[in-house]
């Protein structure tokens, strides 16, 4: 079949569904003059050829027309949602690289890889490896032309087989290429943070068995004393997980809801577990509560939880693989969530990229006004920086400073204009 044609058949159904919805009326408001014509969604595809038919024709080297095509394909679904992935019919046929990792979540941005969780005691974090830094290179391959499916499948592999990684580390500059040896990750446990004035929970995933692990640990803790819940590095993990997570500290109620194309939204509620509450509760959180700690964020905050910290990246969607006529198949972000409070939990990944910090609460502030509930990722009720003034920082990178002594004494207002 003619590449032309080809590329037609592919990307009528990408582009219709990645434009139609934009034009679906919404609310109360009039509606547009009958006279005014919407743009032609497709009207792109006539250039899309044009440029096939001219690299074909006049490129100073015989192209791959193949490659030329599936890179095409791949560039538009990444712009959609850096998660999109194209898989080729040989992509389907690979076996499974096997179940060992290094320990690193990342995510595809265009030309390098961001580490936005490491797990703790992990090849990666033995490594020195840190959240917000960046891998450029995998195995000697540039990370550019790579899918966010290709990507993951790559860091995976059998236990004591060796992947080499180009590191570029956010905190001070240094690049570096750094060879880690898989392991079978084991999640991390929940760590707790005892102190004369508070306990501090930290939780890295909402993955299987959290739900259970905190049932058991709770009845132990006092309750008497105000518990924070630290989010700020939560990443993967599951909905129904965050719904029993959050039952376990308040009453029942909305969790997230999703939204997919075509179909009536999905409400997920909290499934409450009858525990004895805490006098105070609070929930720290950052760029990096990703996914299904978005969720729970916005949850606690829906049922009067105050949230402190950064506002979340937006990362709560899911993926469907869809096949291709041609052989092939795309993973498609088809489903995104909204919190209780409208917050829209699944952004597009332009939306992702720039995401600015918040500004932490001054000294002399008691508290920050509380932000609207709209936009993407949960907005915390009190912005709190997570980081110190630093003339020689990197980046924008500095020392972390511990936020606990300003939550306890936000906690500590509320409680005594409370009385």
């Amino acid at each position: 079949m003619h590449q032309r044609t080809w590329l037609s058949i592919l990307t009528l159904p990408l582009v219709a569904a990645f434009t139609v919805p934009m034009l679906q009326p919404g609310g109360s408001g009039p509606k547009p003059a009958t006279h005014i014509q919407a743009p032609d969604p497709l009207a792109g595809l006539s250039d899309i050829q044009d440029v096939l038919t001219l690299i074909r024709d006049n490129y100073v080297d015989t192209p791959d027309m193949e490659k030329v095509v599936d890179g095409g394909i791949q560039g538009v679904l990444e712009r959609a949602q850096p998660l999109n992935s194209f898989l080729t019919p040989e992509d389907l046929h690979l076996p499974d690289p096997g179940p060992a990792g290094v320990g690193i979540t990342v995510v595809k941005r265009q030309i390098y890889a961001q580490v936005v969780a490491v797990v703790p005691g992990s090849p990666a974090a033995k490594a020195g490896f840190q959240v917000s830094d960046m891998v450029r290179q995998l195995d000697g391959d540039s990370i550019g032309p790579m899918s966010a499916w290709t990507l993951e499948r790559r860091l995976r592999g059998a236990p004591g087989s060796s992947v080499s990684l180009l590191r570029y580390a956010a905190a001070d500059g240094d690049l570096k290429r750094i060879t880690l040896k898989r392991e079978l990750i084991q999640a991390p446990p929940v760590t707790v943070r005892r102190e004369p004035q508070a306990t501090v929970l930290t939780l890295a995933d909402l993955g299987p068995g959290r739900a259970a692990q905190l049932k058991a640990m709770l009845p132990g803790l006092d309750h008497k004393l105000p518990l924070v819940l630290d989010l700020r590095q939560c990443a993967g993990g599951t909905l129904t997980e965050a719904a029993q997570v959050a039952g376990l500290l308040v009453g029942s109620g909305p969790l997230a809801t999703v939204q997919e194309a075509g179909k009536e939204p999905v409400p997920v509620a909290i499934v409450p577990a009858g525990l004895p509450g805490f006098d105070q509760l609070a929930v720290l959180q950052g760029g990096f509560t990703l996914g299904p700690a978005e969720a729970l964020s916005a949850a606690l905050k829906h049922q009067g939880v105050p949230t402190f910290g950064e506002r979340t990246y937006g990362f709560g969607v899911e993926r469907t693989r869809f096949l291709l006529r041609q052989g092939g198949a795309i993973e498609l972000v088809n489903k995104r969530w909204v919190g209780p409070g409208g917050e829209l939990l699944g952004a597009g990944g332009e939306k992702i990229d720039n995401v600015q910090p918040q500004l932490a609460v001054s000294s002399t502030q008691k508290e920050a006004p509380k932000a609207a509930p709209t936009g993407f990722g949960v907005a915390p009720d009190y912005p709190i920086s997570a980081t110190k003034p630093d003339d020689h920082a990197v980046q924008g990178i500095r020392p972390e400073e511990d936020p606990l002594p300003r939550i306890l004494e936000i906690l500590a207002g509320k409680a005594k204009r409370a009385a």
